[in-house]
């Protein structure tokens, strides 16, 4: 029972943060989300037990995606 409740939160707080990038004001904001975005896929992708997914994807979905967007957006 507390694995679905997990998985559940999980699932919704995924959809909630991919919202609020989209829709955040803030340029340092939508970059954090999408940093916190991709940390969350990485941990659906270990419940689901697709490790070799989960470590690509926190890799590069979330570290170096979220630190190049970063530079990117102090030369703004």
């Amino acid at each position: 029972m507390t694995e679905l409740a997990f998985d559940t939160l999980l699932a919704i707080s995924i959809a909630a943060t991919a919202a609020g990038a989209v829709v955040a004001r803030g340029l340092y904001a939508s970059i954090a989300l999408f940093i916190i975005y991709g940390l969350m896929l990485a941990v659906a992708w270990v419940r689901l037990d697709a490790i070799a997914v989960a470590l690509p994807e926190a890799a590069i979905g979330a570290a170096l995606t979220g630190i190049l967007l970063v530079g990117a957006a102090a030369r703004c």
